[in-house]
């Protein structure tokens, strides 16, 4: 697996960075947001790879159907079968299950574009930093 030491990179910075969010927006967290903000932003990565040529804004689609597919996921064992209470949607409009809803699909949508945005910014730092270790390698091979 060549990529598997990446995708764990960008598994645990998405582990690390969802619930710095939530403290951030909510006031608390739960440790199954750390697995399950690796699990999005690890999405966000692979979404990323395959839509190339897709513009940011079709990705946060796609990104934001992801986490909502997560988020239903996570809700239904963590909250529903084990009872954490860890969120509940009950009383907002269009939810599912008191699980997911429109408005956090709307938000999980901004998520999505700002992460496929960080992406694009990781991913050229990484190959500006590829190029520079290969340029220093030729011109190592050019002095010998």
């Amino acid at each position: 697996m060549k990529n598997s030491g990446i995708n764990f990179l960008v598994f645990l910075f998405g582990a690390g960075v969802y619930p710095i969010i939530e403290i951030t927006t909510r006031g608390f967290t739960h440790w199954s947001m750390m697995l399950t903000g690796g699990a999005a932003f690890l999405s966000f990565y692979i979404i990323n790879r395959y839509t190339e040529n897709q513009s940011k804004f079709i990705k946060a689609f796609y990104g934001m159907f992801s986490v909502t597919a997560l988020e239903l996921t996570v809700g239904l064992i963590v909250n529903r079968l084990f009872n954490m209470n860890v969120w509940d949607y009950s009383g907002m409009k269009f939810n599912l299950f008191g699980q997911i809803s429109v408005g956090f699909s709307a938000c999980w949508y901004a998520v999505s574009f700002i992460s496929f945005c960080i992406l694009d910014i990781a991913d050229f730092i990484l190959s500006e930093l590829k190029f520079s270790i290969q340029q220093r390698r030729d011109f190592a091979l050019q002095q010998k």
